[in-house]
């Protein structure tokens, strides 16, 4: 029972509280760079959540069973980033044979995701936050939704600004740090959340 609790504090932590882009400012490149329509926010929402799944399963076991084996833990995060790397071309290729219309929809976004420093950090903490192999999956999903949540949100505040008379020197890039910054402020209201959550369940 303590499991499952655990896993729903996860899941709801990852999401709201210490939301990846929000709270953590990983990403924030996609997030402003790719948030301009909700479709493409979307896209990359999931492309995004996918690709850290995979990412997170692949570098969980390179760590607990070549790294940690053969002491070369100090080589963590440039095999992170090699394997990370390489999964996205993988990614890339299979979908392409075996989807293409997947692949049309999010090919656009697939190399982005390489250098999308969110992936990179979410299988660093994993292995800090010292979850095991479900619970780092469950991390990894839950942060990929968080990430998504955070990029429609965005996006379909941007697309509401495309409708209004924003003034001339707040237009572009200023207006749109400005929204960012009021939504963060906004899921800013989830902390302490998961101190509550932890009393409630009795984990603490």
């Amino acid at each position: 029972m303590d499991s499952v609790l655990s896993l729903i504090l996860i899941i709801i932590t990852a999401i709201f509280v210490n939301n990846v882009v929000l709270a953590q400012f990983l990403g924030i490149c996609p997030f402003l760079g790719v948030s301009k329509k909700v479709d493409t926010a979307s896209g990359m929402g999931m492309a995004v959540t996918a690709v850290l799944v995979v990412a997170t399963i692949v570098t969980f076991v390179i760590q607990k069973f070549v790294l940690d084996a053969f002491g070369l833990e100090y080589l963590q995060t440039i095999a992170f980033i090699l394997v990370i790397a390489a999964l996205v071309q993988m990614i890339e290729i299979i979908l392409k044979k075996t989807m293409p219309a997947l692949y049309q929809a999010l090919g656009v976004f697939l190399p982005l995701i390489t250098t999308n420093c969110c992936i990179l950090g979410v299988a660093i903490l994993v292995i800090q936050k010292d979850y095991n192999f479900i619970e780092g999956v469950v991390y990894a999903l839950s942060t990929g939704i968080g990430f998504l949540l955070a990029m429609v949100l965005f996006a379909g505040l941007r697309e509401q600004l495309d409708l209004v008379n924003v003034p001339k020197s707040f237009k572009g890039v200023p207006i749109a740090l400005v929204t960012a910054s009021l939504l963060a402020m906004a899921f800013m209201g989830f902390s302490g959340v998961d101190g509550g959550l932890k009393i409630l369940f009795g984990l603490e």
